[in-house]
């Protein structure tokens, strides 16, 4: 035998009877009818709460009904239209009704098409991944599903997402890692990100600015902004950034000449390797817990290709300080093998690739970073600590034990030269 668990007084309305009665037919409109009715019953709280009961005489009462109008609010499927109470206060002004704002003010469609789109469903087909085909729910004149409408949201949404990205302040993040890297999106459009670690190895997207190319002046602006934010410039930070040049000279000249630069050793070995036959000396360079030997090593190397390759063997000298940074601050293996290379930033450009994968053409800088904010966001919601997080504490100490040597050799420099 089924047994009824139904409570009591369980109320039973009519809009919630047919749509259940419908129920195997269309979930969805029955799910559509219960959330509806609801609404339907927070706004009469409401109402009652500002107006007292209903045709009572409360003389301490505030506002009165005024009849009932319609209106249109978004959910997940498009726009509908319902029935809503007016409410106008003593002194003739309409009242507003708290559920009723809230509910409008949630956009679950704009939300909805923004997460559609970040996981490559185009525009075009945004009306049917929001509605069952065998749903049934009624869609009225501009229920909001359409190709253009959808794009409008996604562009409202991630123009505010962009701004609040990079507006939020950073100065309660207790980051000793940041990372530089750059994704070219056309002939003369590039976007340069920064990703941070913090003290526990937890993962944060810092910024995003656009410009020609990775240049002092882009990469400057980036880490302007970066300041500006909350980043200290005088707390010891390891940068780690790909082989461009203008990235350590922005670097340095906003961080201090003694900031820890680590260059990505997979760019330079991509780099060296597609112009040699293999050689395996490099990995075993970086692989030593020597720095002076690594660095020995290294040179041995480029002196045996100066006279076969010249421009290989300048191209591996090039750097060389930067490339071992992580050896010289004496790191375990598992944190070197972490912070030597620009995997984690560019493991968000490719989020980012693939969130724009649907934008065939870039119409503008401003539409560039709105996506790119847009795949920065969407990738930090995968992040996982790093691997390494329990030995972040050895490389506090050796970051700060860096600033100070450094300190103490650039007073000392300046000494003589006074």
């Amino acid at each position: 035998m089924t047994r009824d668990i139904t409570p009591a007084g369980w109320p039973a309305t009519g809009a919630v009877d047919e749509a259940f009665a419908e129920v195997r037919a269309s979930f969805d409109r029955f799910c559509l009818a219960a959330g509806i009715e609801a609404l339907g019953t927070m706004m009469e709280a409401d109402v009652t709460a500002a107006c007292g009961p209903r045709h009572g005489r409360d003389a301490a009462r505030r506002a009165h009904r005024w009849g009932r109008t319609q209106g249109r609010i978004g959910f997940h499927g498009g726009k509908i239209e319902v029935e809503r109470p007016r409410v106008r206060g003593v002194d003739g002004g309409e009242v507003t009704i708290p559920s009723w704002e809230t509910a409008a003010q949630e956009d679950w469609l704009g939300r909805w098409a923004m997460n559609l789109m970040l996981i490559n469903v185009s525009t075009r087909r945004f009306g049917r991944a929001v509605r069952l085909p065998e749903g049934h729910v009624p869609a009225p004149p501009g229920p909001g599903v359409s190709k253009s409408a959808a794009s409008r949201r996604f562009v409202a949404l991630s123009a505010a997402r962009l701004a609040d990205f990079m507006a939020a302040d950073l100065s309660a993040l207790d980051l000793l890692v940041v990372q530089i890297d750059g994704m070219h999106l056309g002939d003369d459009l590039v976007l340069v990100a920064a990703i941070g670690v913090d003290g526990e190895g937890n993962k944060h997207p810092l910024a995003l600015v656009e410009g020609a190319t990775q240049n002092a002046a882009t990469v400057q602006a980036l880490l302007d902004n970066l300041v500006s934010r909350g980043l200290d410039p005088t707390v010891p930070t390891l940068f780690i950034a790909d082989g461009v040049k203008a990235l350590s000279k922005a670097i340095r000249r906003t961080f201090g000449s003694a900031a820890a630069i680590q260059r990505c050793q997979i760019h330079k070995a991509r780099n060296i390797m597609e112009r040699l036959p293999k050689d395996r000396v490099l990995r075993q360079a970086w692989e030593l817990d020597d720095a002076d030997k690594a660095e020995k090593l290294i040179r041995n190397l480029a002196r045996r290709l100066d006279q076969q390759c010249p421009g290989v063997a300048a191209s591996i000298l090039e750097g060389l300080d930067e490339i071992l940074t992580v050896v010289r601050l004496k790191l375990p293996k598992e944190l070197r093998r972490s912070l030597a290379c620009t995997n984690i930033a560019e493991n968000m450009m490719g989020t980012i690739r693939r969130v724009t994968r649907n934008a065939e053409r870039w119409r503008d800088a401003g539409m560039a970073l709105r996506w790119g904010a847009a795949g920065m966001i969407e990738a930090n919601k995968g992040f996982r600590r790093l691997k390494a997080h329990k030995q972040l504490s050895v490389l506090r100490a050796a970051l700060q034990a860096h600033h100070d040597r450094m300190t103490i050799k650039l007073v000392a420099h300046v000494s003589r030269a006074a």
